[in-house]
């Protein structure tokens, strides 16, 4: 059983080494129950260096990994309500999608074979169980390896990269069948490079960089500290770019696609209306865009940029 109260992950100070290079530095993250958790970043930042140790599959350097509040290094039994894959799910190409998770069930015990059923209807290959894996298309294949996974009855189920390759009625056909479990109380980790994906299906994300978290919290907090991005004509846009760039609480003042484009909150928003009116900067449109994830990951990812959890995008250290 697992420890009262325990949540589903608990990353503390998390370190993998490869010789010099440090690919995963100091990660901390906690999963909570009924989360679905996007885990983002660049190729080469460590998403699954860290899945994997967060599966027990690699010892860590350093730092703890706790899942339900045992550690999956330490004793077997912390994989226990826990299942998914990293990297891509492998299969028998010879054998049929029934075969190939009657083989996994008989490693699971505990039931697991009287599982099979549902997992596939659940998975929607019900009618395809009977055909050789080797005739899948990819996402067929994903989805038999989420059908592997449901085998164990998990209460959380970790994911790396379940869309990749995908074409879009694929990845519409992954979004739903992970938005179903979601939806049936499942705490669901994917790491993913599909932004709009996530965007779409969690409600919580960790972004790293280089093997650090620059952002961890909800989708939501991340929007509101990045400021509202504006569009902006006048009559004179070189003036006005000069008074963007003068006003307090105005800031990453660009051109884009003939408009001016700048991060700011409201109140600046208004002082700044009335600046360009006295300087002679009439204006012409001002509206407001919407923040992206996708937007925000390239400005933490490409930049030098942070969230704090108080406030707006800060400078990192280099």
């Amino acid at each position: 059983m697992s420890p009262p109260g325990a949540v589903p992950v608990e990353v503390r100070g998390l370190v993998k080494e490869y010789g010099q290079l440090r690919a995963v530095d100091g990660v901390d993250i906690t999963i909570n129950e009924g989360d679905v958790y996007g885990y983002l970043g660049p190729n080469g930042a460590g998403k699954t260096t860290s899945l994997r140790m967060m599966l027990g599959l690699i010892t860590p350097t350093a730092g703890t990994v706790r899942l339900f509040g045992r550690n999956p290094i330490e004793t077997v039994h912390a994989l226990e309500g826990v299942a998914g894959f990293v990297e891509a799910p492998t299969f028998y190409p010879y054998m049929t999608g029934r075969r190939n998770l009657e083989l996994l069930a008989a490693f699971d015990g505990a039931g697991a074979s009287e599982r099979i059923d549902e997992a596939l209807h659940t998975v929607e290959l019900a009618d395809r169980a009977g055909d050789r894996v080797g005739g899948y298309s990819h996402g067929m294949r994903q989805r038999l390896g989420i059908a592997g996974a449901l085998l164990r009855s998990p209460k959380l189920l970790l994911l790396d990269e379940p869309a990749t390759g995908l074409d879009p009625a694929g990845m519409r056909d992954m979004r739903l069948l992970i938005r179903r479990l979601a939806d049936h109380g499942m705490t669901v980790v994917l790491s993913s490079h599909l932004l709009a994906e996530v965007e779409e299906l969690c409600n919580r994300v960790a972004i790293v960089r280089s093997g650090r978290i620059v952002y961890e919290g909800l989708i939501s907090e991340l929007k509101r500290g990045a400021g509202a991005v504006y569009r902006l004509a006048t009559t004179d846009d070189e003036r006005a770019i000069a008074i963007c760039r003068a006003q307090p609480g105005i800031s990453e003042v660009r051109i884009e696609h003939g408009h001016i484009c700048f991060t700011a909150d409201e109140p600046a928003v208004a002082e700044l209306s009335q600046a360009l009116v006295e300087a002679g900067a009439l204006i012409h449109a001002l509206a407001p865009q919407t923040v992206t994830l996708e937007d925000l990951f390239f400005s933490l990812t490409e930049g030098t940029a942070a969230v704090t959890p108080d406030g707006p995008l800060a400078e990192v250290a280099q």
